[in-house]
Order: C-alpha cells, then sequence, then structure tokens
C-alpha cells in the first residue's frame, strides 16, 4: 500500500469516527455539541497598529490590526466614514494555503466578517465624517489567518471586534480649509458589537464551533451574526446540502446562546 492509498484510509476511518461520534451527540475533542473550544482573547498586541487584537479559538489563531487614514467617502453616503475588511491565509498557517492574491476563500471570510460589522452598523460611520462629500477617515481591518484548525470565520470575527474596540483615532481641527492632526486621539465610535457564531451540519446534527476535521466531513455549514440587542443582522451558508427550516431556527437559537459567553469574553 502506499502512503498516499495509506492516508487516503486513515483519513476515511477518522471522517467515519468523527461523523458516528457526532450521530450519538458526541465530539472527538470530547466538547458537547453545542460548546465552542477555549477563546483567548489579547487586545493592543501591534504597537503601531490604531488597534490590533490576537485571537485563539482552539488552535486557531487570528491576528487583526486597525489603521486609519484620511480619504473620500463614497458618493452616494458623502457624510460618512469608510469601513474596509481585509483577510489574508498566511501560508505557514495551513498547508493548503498559498502565496498570491487573496484566494475566494480569503475574500469570502472578509466578506462575512464585513458584513457583520456593517450590517449591525458596528462603527457610527457618521462620525467618521470630517467634511462632507469631501474628506473621512477610512478604517481598515485586515486579518491574519497564522494557524489554520478550523472555524475561521468566527475566530476572525472576533478579532475584528476586539481590535476596533481597542482603536483610537487622531483628533483634528480645520485650519483654512487644512485638516491638521493632533497628538490626541480618541476611542473609535462604537456603537453596536456583532457576535458571529458558526455551525457546521453533520448528518442530522448541527455542531457548534467545528474543528478541522469536523470541516473536512461536515454537509453543510451556516453562519449567524447578531448584534447586542439579539437581533440578526447577517446569515451565510455554504456547503452543498440544505438547512430545513427546523434546522435555521435551532442554529439561530444556539447563535444567540452562544453570543452571550462571547460577550462575556469581550466585557460589552
Amino acid at each position: 500500500m502506499s502512503v498516499t492509498r495509506e492516508t487516503q484510509v486513515i483519513a476515511k476511518m477518522k471522517q467515519k469516527q468523527i461523523a458516528d461520534l457526532i450521530s450519538r451527540g458526541r465530539r472527538l475533542d470530547g466538547r458537547s455539541l453545542t460548546d465552542h473550544r477555549e477563546i483567548k482573547v489579547e487586545s493592543g498586541v501591534i504597537e503601531k497598529a490604531e488597534g490590533s487584537a490576537s485571537v485563539s479559538l482552539g488552535d486557531t489563531k487570528i491576528l487583526a490590526g486597525v489603521k486609519i487614514e484620511i480619504g473620500e467617502p463614497f458618493p452616494d453616503t458623502p457624510d460618512e466614514g469608510v469601513l474596509t475588511v481585509n483577510a489574508e491565509l498566511v501560508p505557514l498557517a495551513s498547508a493548503t494555503f498559498e502565496l498570491g492574491p487573496p484566494d475566494e476563500n480569503a475574500i469570502e471570510l472578509a466578506r462575512v466578517v464585513d458584513r457583520g460589522l456593517r450590517e449591525s452598523k458596528a462603527i457610527d460611520l457618521k462620525k467618521l465624517c470630517i467634511n462632507p462629500g469631501k474628506k473621512v477617515f477610512v478604517t481598515f481591518v485586515d486579518i491574519y489567518v497564522l494557524d489554520h484548525d478550523g472555524n475561521l470565520v468566527d475566530a476572525s470575527a472576533i478579532a475584528a471586534l476586539a481590535s476596533l474596540m481597542n482603536a483610537k483615532m487622531p483628533s483634528y481641527e480645520i485650519k483654512a480649509g487644512e485638516i491638521e492632526l493632533k497628538p490626541e486621539y480618541t476611542k473609535l465610535p462604537l456603537q453596536n458589537y456583532p457576535f458571529t457564531v458558526t455551525m457546521a451540519k453533520i448528518g442530522d446534527k448541527l455542531v457548534v464551533d467545528p474543528s478541522i476535521e469536523e470541516e473536512q466531513v461536515m454537509d453543510a455549514q451556516i453562519t449567524v451574526t447578531t448584534d447586542k440587542n439579539g437581533n440578526i443582522c447577517a446569515m451565510q451558508k455554504s456547503g452543498l446540502e440544505a438547512f430545513s427550516i427546523g434546522n435555521v431556527l435551532d442554529a439561530v437559537e444556539m447563535a444567540l446562546e452562544k453570543a452571550k459567553q462571547i460577550r462575556t469574553i469581550l466585557g460589552v
């Protein structure tokens, strides 16, 4: 038997073991179906960034940094600042990540995190306006996946929110039509806090915070983002299998419950 063939057989045996355990309400790492792995958050880890945070979700590790610059508003929102989220899958984090421009996985990750922040109106973008139609503050959130052990969405969303909570923006005044930045800083004007919870569907079970092994055997995945008041502000579904209405309702209920734990960890 070749190494490749042997590896494939071992992988299939492990996948079957995972699926069998989940069908009985158990998981390979000992968690219940509704348990997150341990979440650790450290803020202010990049000295030169306006805001930053590192997050560990089990062995998945994410670094997020915030940079705030002066730029131009979008034509359809002349009195609002701009929020931009980018994600980079660092090749050292996984054998499946490659050098080069962001692939579809990195783009999707950034969009899911961006949607939760944007639809919850996490930042009061009007307070980032300097001169309507001309100059605003642009907030860049850059996400770096440092170690991939499953559920990049939740880890990245927590890191992005924690980095924004840690962020500061420069004070300014306008003199003779020119923008003059001051040495003083103020907190970024946050007004809401989106909490993202991802669940994998394996057989007829929903599994919170899937590990990388569970993602390899899942039929589909759903991410539910709720705000500080428990309102749903975003949902994302991926994978080939469908979710029944009952599945979706169960996912929303679980997301609301798990969001309370994330809120406690972030202290909001």
